[in-house]
């Protein structure tokens, strides 16, 4: 399990600490109606984010003895008094979990009591599947634990639920959006009411309507607070494929695309972070590195564009050289016991340093590879308009070496997204190379993608104007020094930045026509505030307030997110004309290939 988050939750004006005491207030009475010890068993999938929320030196305080991760066989030979599973509401998890009470064998000198927790609800068709296997039976207690929105870092909320996409537009199944509109409720009575609600998409508005369905069944008994978010803005994923596909190129962005970076932690070779006179006889274990905010360094480089995290670090080691240097020149005890003060902090830094230049040389040797230029010159031809009506000799020189197939989607999903659809010859062409090349199962997979919209026939067209009317494409992108969100990017402006960025100012009412060519329908909704909590201000789109104070604005994405639009939303938080803070949430942070993972076939379709 690992450690929570951050100590520093609390540094943004609004206060992620609260919604994480919120969360862990609830799963210690949760634990706490299991009198005795205990023993935890973990869905895999829920000890990153539960790590984040609860450490393991919590959990002792309250009788917890024991962790296991829920496996075939999980269960030992234990003398706890309770064993608690903790599960996702996942049918093929309580098989697993009914194979462990199975084959249970308590031969302790006490009675075991079982329990069962679901994260975040109960569901009625894994406890009709627990009966079927004649296991329900066994639990002393089924609960249910409220973990929606896990703070990653001080302006970072994830549900970390990884099939929103294709459930809401595969499968028509929008059981994510309830618990969406739940985690945005579970704010507002921590944070007050969000007094202005904007929206873009179908599942947006699912989100609002099961919202408003929600504040009726409260009857007006809302928490009485004083608003800390302003506005909150609900971006369906579906309004912008484009931007998921691109190859990111900020650190962090280029981080999760290269090693995957999961609960913010992320898996390295261990060999790069021993030193070189030091080759070990044997491989070792990836080593696990946790990457937010608390390293000061890494806060400095996350969002920054690849190309200028060198000069970052070769500046930060110049200065920690200096600093170390200090001890030379100290000729008083004074100066010397000022020195040694800093100490600590300084050999933090210099580790951090260490740390951070070796991450950068092995993202610097991915970014480096011919692969890698020759997929981004492909990428930029297709943003900027070229190359995008006809068959592209570096797609088919990649299916002829059978590059990794999400590679080869994400380029014909943004050269479909970017000419408005494909010829219908192209389609077919590229369709009938990825089954001789990947095998036939991948139909299912192409017309997955096609359901979805990531890949459709050529139709209206709306890109050009869409890249023209929001400045889409930037030429002279500073990636040292930057001006405008492309950075992220090198040259491309994430389109649902772009929309926050016009809904900050002017307001949408400047993009109104454009706002009309993106899928699914614009929701606007103003929530009553009792006046004696009303902040005094006006809406989003009026001017700034004279006390020169920043609207906090809640952005949430439905279906993913990726770091490269998170970094682009904090820079829009520092610039100076800027008077909106931003606290960013999403269902999941995801990259191209995380996003189209989820379309493949889970196993490969052998032949008769």
């Amino acid at each position: 399990m690992a450690a929570a988050g951050p100590a520093h939750l609390s540094s943004g004006k609004i206060n992620l600490g609260v919604l994480r005491d919120h969360y862990r207030r609830e799963l210690i009475e949760c634990i706490d109606k299991c009198t005795g010890t205990k023993a935890l068993v973990w869905d895999d999938a829920l000890t990153g984010p539960f790590g984040l929320v609860a450490e393991y030196s919590l959990l002792k305080d309250h009788e917890v003895e024991k962790m296991f991760p829920l496996g075939p066989k999980t269960l030992q030979a234990s003398n706890v008094q309770n064993i608690i599973f903790l599960t996702r509401p996942k049918l093929k998890l309580m098989e697993l979990i009914a194979q462990n009470l199975l084959n249970e064998d308590h031969k302790g000198p006490q009675r075991t009591e079982f329990h069962l927790i679901f994260v975040p609800r109960k569901s009625l068709l894994c406890e009709k599947k627990l009966k079927e296997m004649g296991v329900f039976g066994t639990f002393t207690s089924v609960e249910e634990f409220s973990l929606e929105l896990i703070p990653f870092d001080n302006d970072l909320l994830s549900m970390e639920i990884d099939t929103t996409f294709r459930e809401c537009y595969l499968e028509n199944d929008f059981t994510t959006m309830f618990y969406v509109a739940q985690s945005i409720m579970t704010l507002q009575a921590l944070y007050g009411i969000i007094p202005y609600i904007y929206g873009k998409g179908d599942c947006a508005k699912h989100v609002v309507e099961m919202m408003r369905r929600m504040k009726g069944e409260l009857g007006g008994r809302e928490p009485q607070i004083t608003p800390q978010i302003d506005n909150l803005l609900i971006l369906d994923r579906n309004v912008d494929l484009l931007t998921p596909l691109l190859t990111q190129l900020t650190y962090e962005g280029l981080i999760d695309e290269t090693f995957g970076l999961n609960n913010t932690s992320v898996k390295l070779p261990a060999e790069k972070f021993i030193p070189k006179n030091q080759k070990p006889d044997e491989p070792l274990e990836p080593k696990k590195f946790i990457l937010n905010s608390s390293d000061e360094l890494y806060a400095d480089l996350r969002d920054k564009n690849f190309n200028a995290v060198g000069s970052i670090v070769s500046k930060k080691a110049k200065a920690i050289t200096l600093e170390f240097d200090e001890r030379h020149q100290a000729k008083t005890v004074g100066e010397m016991k000022q020195f040694v003060t800093k100490l600590p902090h300084l050999q933090k830094a210099r580790e951090s340093l260490t740390t951070q230049t070796s991450i950068a040389e092995l993202v610097k040797e991915a970014t480096n590879s011919d692969g890698f230029m020759e997929t981004l010159r492909c990428q930029q031809d297709f943003t900027n308009g070229l190359e995008t009506d006809k068959i592209h000799p570096y797609i088919e020189e990649c299916i002829a070496k059978k590059d990794s197939i999400t590679k080869i989607l994400r380029l014909i999903c943004i050269q479909s997204y970017c000419n408005d659809g494909l010829k219908p010859k192209i389609l077919e062409y590229y369709k009938r190379e990825i089954i001789q090349a990947y095998g036939f199962e991948h139909m299912i997979t192409l017309m997955n993608l096609e359901k979805t919209g990531l890949l459709k026939i050529h139709g209206i067209r709306t890109y050009a104007i869409i890249r023209k009317s929001l400045k889409l494409i930037v030429d002279d992108v500073n990636e040292q020094v930057p001006n405008d969100i492309s950075y992220v990017y090198s040259g491309y402006a994430p389109l649902s930045i772009r929309l926050a960025q016009y809904l900050a100012r002017p307001g949408w009412r400047s993009i109104t026509e454009v706002l009309n060519l993106l899928p699914g329908p614009k929701v606007e909704e103003i929530q009553q505030i009792p006046v004696a909590l009303r902040k005094r201000r006006n809406s989003i789109t009026s001017s700034h307030s004279s006390t020169g104070e920043q609207r906090v604005t809640l952005v949430f994405f439905l279906g993913g997110v990726t770091y490269a639009e998170i970094a682009a939303l904090r820079f829009l938080a520092q610039q100076d004309e800027g008077h909106t803070e931003y606290i960013i949430a999403s269902t999941k942070i995801v990259t191209g290939d995380t996003l189209l993972l989820d379309f493949l076939p889970l196993t490969p379709i052998t032949p008769p």
